[in-house]
């Protein structure tokens, strides 16, 4: 399976994201925010960073970019995708997932482990989750904090891909930190499963989001 990691000025987890789906056994490869056409490709990642600085907002400028009119297009393919950080922030920019991520309750970056609960496994990046398990993944934000005008409408549609347990460490409404469109196809999640992808690095739960893309067949 190709699958693209597109790169912005100011990514900085991309590299990161290229090693684990190779290590899953994907194809990966680097697409850059100019490029209009993404036929080739049968799957996407829009990892972490702090695309062009984060001025204006998190992912505003990315959002406005060339390759996010071909990310639509394969949206409209149905083919996945997935946003990590900076890439959910892009997501929820552009209008493919519900609701916005903005700035922390406490307003400064944060950069800690955290215990997360998966609430749907109807997504190809949950796909090998059982529905309620208890996952831990670092989250590294500083305008994490979700927030939606209609809560209740994301959980009647099964929308809530990850949720805090526990702790909620930035003030996100009902502990979400991680939300899908109602296909299930497109996946903004705030915390970093690509740093939870080893054993070196504490923790290898974040690895079957990668898995899981391989499975998908459509």
């Amino acid at each position: 399976m190709r699958v693209g990691v597109i790169r912005f000025p100011g990514s900085n987890c991309d590299r990161d994201v290229h090693h684990v789906l190779e290590l899953a056994g994907a194809e990966p490869e680097y697409v850059w925010w100019n490029q209009r056409n993404l036929d080739h490709l049968d799957a996407v990642v829009i990892p972490g960073g702090f695309s062009y600085g984060d001025y204006l907002r998190a992912g505003a400028i990315a959002a406005i970019t060339p390759v996010m009119d071909a990310v639509r297009e394969l949206v409209r393919e149905e083919k996945p995708v997935l946003g990590i950080c900076n890439g959910a922030q892009i997501l929820a920019e552009v209008g493919l997932v519900p609701g916005v991520f903005t700035v922390n309750e406490h307003p400064k970056f944060n950069c800690q482990w955290t215990e997360l609960r998966v609430k749907t496994t109807r997504t190809p990046f949950t796909g090998l989750f059982k529905k309620d398990e208890v996952i831990r993944m670092p989250v590294a934000h500083a305008e994490g904090r979700y927030y939606h005008d209609n809560i209740s409408e994301v959980w009647e549609n099964d929308q809530v891909v990850l949720q805090f347990h526990g702790e909620n460490p930035n003030g996100s409404l009902d502990g979400i930190t991680g939300v899908c469109d109602e296909s299930g196809l497109v996946c903004a999640v705030m915390p970093h499963p690509e740093r939870a992808s080893e054993e070196i690095l504490g923790s290898v739960d974040g690895f079957k989001f990668f898995r899981g893309i391989l499975k998908f067949r459509g």
